[in-house]
């Protein structure tokens, strides 16, 4: 099971990484549902990005998972509100030497349950 300590420490590495390309954070826009969020979500590409720079442990859902398709760095899942949706985002740290990646973007088709979630998060 994935520690608090290791979703800290992943989010640590990730917005740092952001810092050192902070115009090229490549979102997987070519996946339709993804560039439709924005319109279904009423927001900017630059809101996006802000929502991505905002995530915390407590938004932690899943991971890491081995990254099969692309055989890249490891993939996580984060969940945030959106306009009162829940969105599911799916990070990734990309390669060395290259942006971070943000594989999904999108209002969750599932419930996510999210282990670091306090209860007093909720209200």
């Amino acid at each position: 099971m994935t520690t608090e300590a290791q979703v800290k420490a992943f989010l640590s590495d990730f917005h740092q990484k952001i810092k050192i390309y902070p115009e090229e954070v490549r979102f997987r826009d070519d996946r339709g549902k993804n560039f439709e969020a924005l319109a279904v979500l009423d927001i900017s590409a630059r809101q996006r990005l802000e929502y991505i720079k905002a995530l915390t442990v407590t938004d932690y859902s899943e991971g890491p998972k081995d990254d099969i398709l692309h055989a890249g760095s490891p993939l996580w899942v984060f969940g945030c509100m959106v306009k009162k949706m829940s969105v599911y985002i799916k990070i990734s740290m990309g390669s060395p030497n290259k942006p971070v990646i943000c594989i999904s973007f999108h209002p969750a088709e599932y419930e996510m349950t999210f282990p670091f979630k306090r209860s007093e998060d909720y209200e």
